[in-house]
């Protein structure tokens, strides 16, 4: 089956928007007619060629939404076996053999998309946009504060705070009713205001910020060995990304070690959470931030999110 898509041809280049042939159903998928398809940090690792184990060329894209014979539906981004540990145990994010929409198998840059009758469920509006720029950042950040055991009163630094993930990760945290220190740029700092306590535009952050009970940690290497300067003993951080794909390194190891550190990964999150995910949004508990784009130019919106123009998250529609 052809479909008109935004072709990954070539690392860090532009993609190239032509018919690609996605293959044909088999038993047990269905079609999605994709109307909205969120651009993940993820992607962008994709893009710049940090994961060692995809080749061009690629259909990126595993924050899908769309129709099924007209009805409003998402996508679930990954598709487990069902049947490890893990899956048997509803943490199927951590599954054996875990493929995610945009690497394996062809995503959501594209006007259609074949998934797995059971990766499919449905919405309880038809409102796309909002669904695919806040889903997947607010399953990711529902599943990191689980992580960081996060509360009422708990005192946690986001960084990134005025990106896709960042900027509904606070909000989700002061639904909890945290004390959100978020760390962004200056151009973003008055809007990421409105969801935190503190804002902190400084590189050297932890010159302003100390003992905090938890970091969630979305960018990774450039600003980690910051976040745990900030971290106070016993402490959590909880690493989400790594959005440079850079090798990540701690420039004071003692530190961690004297202070009893614990760094947890933080691998996406559960079908469960992204259910929760649709629920706060659909009952307006979290407000998506985003700026759309036309598909035909998803060059332009990663240029723009490449040179930090987007608040929140960008998302392509059809």
């Amino acid at each position: 089956m052809r479909v008109r898509a935004a072709v990954l041809r070539e690392f860090k280049k532009p993609f190239s928007i032509e018919e690609f042939d996605i293959g044909e159903p088999g038993p047990g998928d269905v079609m999605v007619k994709v109307r909205a398809s969120g651009i993940c940090g993820r992607d962008l690792v994709i893009w710049r060629g940090g994961f060692r184990n995809l080749r061009p060329p690629l259909i990126l894209g595993h924050e899908i939404f769309g129709e099924v014979n007209g009805r409003a539906v998402g996508i679930f981004g990954a598709i487990t076996d069902g049947t490890c540990p893990y899956c048997r145990a509803g943490k199927e994010n951590l599954c054996v053999n875990l493929q995610f929409f945009g690497e394996s198998r062809p995503g959501g840059y594209a006007e259609a998309v074949i998934a797995p009758a059971g990766n499919v469920f449905e919405l309880p509006d038809s409102d796309f946009v909002k669904y695919a720029a806040a889903v997947c950042p607010l399953a990711t950040a529902i599943h990191a504060s689980k992580l960081g055991n996060v509360g009422p009163g708990s005192r946690v630094l986001v960084t990134g705070a005025g990106g896709g993930v960042g900027i509904h990760t606070i909000q989700y945290l002061k639904h909890l009713g945290a004390h959100v220190i978020s760390i962004t740029s200056p151009q973003k700092a008055d809007f990421v205001a409105k969801y935190s306590d503190e804002v902190i535009t400084d590189r050297d952050f932890s010159r302003k910020v100390r003992d905090v009970d938890v970091v969630l940690e979305v960018v990774g290497s450039a600003t980690i060995n910051e976040s745990l300067r900030a971290l106070k003993r016993e402490g959590v951080l909880v690493l989400i990304g790594n959005t440079e794909g850079e090798e990540i390194r701690l420039a004071r190891p003692a530190l961690t070690v004297m202070r009893e550190h614990r760094i947890i990964g933080s691998a996406a999150y559960t079908k469960n959470e992204v259910l929760e995910a649709v629920r706060l949004l659909h009952k307006g508990a979290v407000k998506p931030v985003f700026r759309t784009y036309a598909f035909n130019d998803v060059n332009r919106a990663y240029e723009d999110l490449i040179n930090q123009r987007v608040l929140g998250r960008a998302v392509l529609v059809f």
